[in-house]
């Protein structure tokens, strides 16, 4: 039984499309914020997708879920952003077969250009704001500049999709259960520049911890084909199914917004597209980059020190000019 905890107002963006409709579920069953934790949830996306929310209301309403106490489905940017606690950026332009990231990211300066002015006008400045929808690292910038009195720290963009793809390829490779394998990294971009790391992967087989590197005993794979296929598996995904991943991204974004709400565990970390300060591996100041870092008390702190080789050097370089790239076209649309 729930207890009397204030309710949470959750925002979910994008609510008619595929990824909201498994993470709708997983927000109002517990997973996300705590089984104790009473929820609000709002699902907000255009007019035209307003009929399919009321679907999506009906299933809601039908899970008979102990924890919901209200959904509100609106168009209406204030509605949903007011008082908000929590926000999940699902909606945006969706990337289709072919399509390039540059094209994705003109379509989407608009969207989070007037979701952040609308979070910096409504929502709780200790509002917590995860972007998913793609091109994930420069739409949560767009949306924290124009969101002046948030926190920059309070914007955040999905990559654990990526790290919980580099984490089963290992798991697969080294033949355990994907929870034996922990502190993979994914390095900048939430694209094919992305540079998903072992290097400081820690696997339990048969009780006993070890180094992935020293499990695995193959520095060609994990400098090759490990690194191509976590990049490209998101095109892979698109090219089988003929749509973007949708479950995954789902589950991914709530173990992004758990590990922030709830913190991590003892000696693990968690990979977060944050904003970077320019004091941190090298990377400028002002990108939304993924790092490696813990959390506690709903604050993320960047793992700093870890050694990085020439070769890591280079693919983390390479993910820095790339949303370098990304932020010069973002700012230009948006002036």
């Amino acid at each position: 039984m729930a207890d009397n905890r204030e309710i949470l107002n959750v925002v979910l963006t994008g609510g008619a499309g595929q990824i909201a409709y498994s993470l709708a579920y997983i927000i109002a069953k517990g997973d996300v914020f705590g089984k104790n934790q009473p929820i609000n949830l709002r699902l907000l996306d255009i007019p035209p997708a307003l009929g399919i929310l009321e679907g999506v209301v009906m299933e809601l309403q039908d899970c008979a879920l102990p924890l919901l106490r209200k959904v509100v489905l609106t168009a209406d940017e204030k509605e949903a952003f007011e008082d908000a606690d929590a926000a999940f950026l699902v909606g945006a332009m969706p990337r289709r077969e072919g399509m390039e990231r540059k094209d994705l990211l003109q379509a989407n300066v608009k969207i989070f250009k007037s979701q952040g002015a609308a979070i910096d006008k409504y929502s709780k400045k200790n509002i917590k704001v995860l972007v998913v929808g793609n091109p994930a690292n420069t739409n949560a910038l767009i949306c924290s500049k124009f969101a002046p009195s948030i926190p920059k720290e309070n914007f955040t963009a999905m990559t654990r999709l990526d790290q919980n793809r580099a984490q089963a390829q290992i798991a697969i490779k080294l033949n355990v259960p994907c929870d034996a394998v922990s502190n993979v990294i994914i390095w900048g971009n939430h694209s094919s520049t992305q540079f998903p790391d072992a290097s400081q992967g820690v696997v339990v087989r048969n009780g006993q911890e070890t180094t992935v590197e020293k499990a695995l005993n193959d520095e060609a794979y994990l400098k090759n084909e490990f690194v191509s296929v976590v990049q490209k598996r998101g095109a892979a995904v698109i090219s089988a199914r003929k749509m973007s991943s949708a479950m995954s991204a789902a589950n991914a974004a709530a173990d992004h917004m758990r590990s922030w709400w709830m913190g991590t565990e003892p000696g693990k970390f968690v990979s977060m597209g944050v904003m970077s300060t320019g004091n941190s591996y090298g990377v400028a100041d002002g990108l939304v980059y993924s790092f490696p870092v813990t959390t506690k008390d709903g604050k993320w702190t960047i793992v700093n020190g870890l050694p990085i080789s020439d070769f890591a050097r280079a693919k983390l370089d390479a993910t820095a000019n790339e949303l370098s790239e990304e932020r010069a076209e973002a700012f230009a649309a948006t002036s």
